[in-house]
């Protein structure tokens, strides 16, 4: 009979899939836990790629993804799906991780069945509560319930220590870094999309908060970019939401130095990320990822919770406007001396050696309440 600990860790979408993976591996090669891997569906495919390239396997899956999936529909389905999971395998902690609509409804589950809520990547904050939506509500409403939290920076410490929340609080660093390191040390490589296109910039779009308008500011910007720079050209993985991909095949669909193409496994994720020159995205893990390899990084939002790497110099704020995303994109490109501030700039998001603090931690807290 296995008495050691039982760890479950919760997880919907591909970003979550990246930072968990590294800690997954960790604790599923221990004999001190007895840990279970929950997935919700929200991202099925994406997460299965990422599961395949880490060796990881599923023990359940709540198979909640429906085409245009609503915040409604993802929150009551995971906690439907969640419970009754609970209950048929009995669990002494619940991992989840960052701000999604998974993570938020696995910690109010977990809250509502009295179990120990570990919350990695804590303390991320905006202080716009509706910027990112709904992501800075989540992240606020697991940090009031979570047992243990896993700051990232001393930022993110910070921030939790002013929302008052004093005790079990860590710095870690972040698990993406450990998660890039290890598939970066592992290709040389990549057969398709990138190989034959030089003196590219990676371009990645998704947020909520930039569907409509912005996302439409974004696209023209691109498309003027590369009709001013005539060597220049842009690689695009679309998003597999419909809101997001439809309007961006409609505008750049058809300009031959701007390749859109289906979602990247993050293997070749991490390869176009070694080749690209720059980057422009909003997505908060590359603003954490790119740095590590010495890429800039022009952030395509009006505010951002890592603002480690704005002072930091890794990455800039910009915006969405089509003439913020040219003046900025050609200012880092044909000045040496600013890409050289940025690409060299320290990053702050740790070492590679997050997930292994989190395991001790973690390790620790499961042992003092058995005795």
């Amino acid at each position: 009979m296995n008495l050691s600990p039982k760890v479950t860790f919760v997880l919907g979408t591909r970003p979550e899939a990246i930072k968990l993976a590294p800690l997954i591996k960790l604790f599923t090669a221990s004999e001190k836990f007895n840990t279970r891997v929950v997935l919700t569906g929200q991202h099925k495919n994406m997460v299965q790629n990422i599961f395949k390239l880490f060796d990881i396997k599923a023990d359940s899956d709540l198979e909640i993804m429906q085409e245009r999936q609503s915040l409604v529909h993802i929150t009551n389905k995971v906690l439907e799906g969640l419970i009754e999971e609970i209950k048929m395998n009995k669990t002494d902690l619940i991992v989840v991780q960052g701000d999604t609509s998974t993570a938020f409804a696995a910690a109010l589950t977990s809250f509502y069945s009295k179990i120990p809520i570990a919350h990695v990547e804590a303390g991320l904050r905006t202080n716009d509560l509706k910027n990112p939506y709904p992501e800075e509500g989540n992240r606020r409403l697991i940090s009031s319930i979570a047992d243990l939290h896993f700051a990232p920076t001393e930022t993110s410490f910070k921030n939790l220590k002013e929302c008052g929340i004093k005790e079990n609080v860590y710095i870690t660093g972040n698990t993406v870094v450990d998660s890039l390191l290890f598939v970066s040390q592992k290709i040389k490589t990549y057969k398709r999309n990138t190989n034959e296109i030089s003196n590219f910039i990676l371009v990645t779009i998704h947020r909520r908060e930039n569907w409509g308008k912005n996302l439409i500011e974004i696209a023209n910007g691109l498309i003027k970019l590369v009709e001013r720079n005539k060597n220049l050209n842009i690689i695009l993985p679309l998003h597999p939401n419909p809101i997001v991909r439809e309007p961006l095949v409609k505008i750049l669909g058809n300009n031959k130095r701007i390749k859109l193409s289906e979602p990247f496994e993050y293997k070749e994720f991490v390869f176009s990320l070694k080749k690209c020159s720059l980057v422009l995205t909003d997505s908060g893990g590359i603003q954490e990822e790119a740095p590590s390899l010495g890429k800039p990084v022009l952030v395509l939002r009006n505010n951002t919770e890592r603002t480690e790497g704005i002072k930091a110099g890794t990455a800039k704020l910009i915006g969405t406007s089509s003439t913020k995303i040219i003046k900025e994109t050609e200012k880092i490109l044909l000045d040496e001396k600013e890409y050289e501030r940025m690409s060299q700039a320290k990053n702050p998001y740790g070492d590679g050696n997050a997930s292994e603090k989190i395991f001790k931690v973690i390790l620790d807290f499961l042992q003092k309440r058995k005795v």
